[in-house]
């Protein structure tokens, strides 16, 4: 039985999300990214962690796609009012 979470090494993770290597590491560098941790020399991040990333990620644009749509018929409407 293995109960030990995956871990994926910075290229791994690039590839996985479909992103160039650099741009991991400067999500890194400006802490936007998975979290991440240092074993000995080699990056590493775990998959339950970059699980837990992306989803939070589509929670905050389903909130601001949300907002947008609320947001539509404010600007509908004035866009008309201008026009009359």
């Amino acid at each position: 039985m293995n109960n030990l979470d995956p871990l994926l090494s910075a290229q791994q993770l690039a590839d996985y999300l479909n992103v160039p290597l650099a741009t991991l590491y400067a999500w890194r560098h400006r802490r936007e990214g998975p979290p991440g941790f240092r074993a000995g020399r080699h990056l590493r991040y775990r998959k339950s962690d970059i699980d837990q990333w992306i989803n939070d990620r589509l929670k905050d644009s389903a909130s601001h796609f949300s907002l947008a749509n609320e947001l539509e018929p404010i600007r509908s409407s004035a866009h008309s009012s201008v026009r009359s």
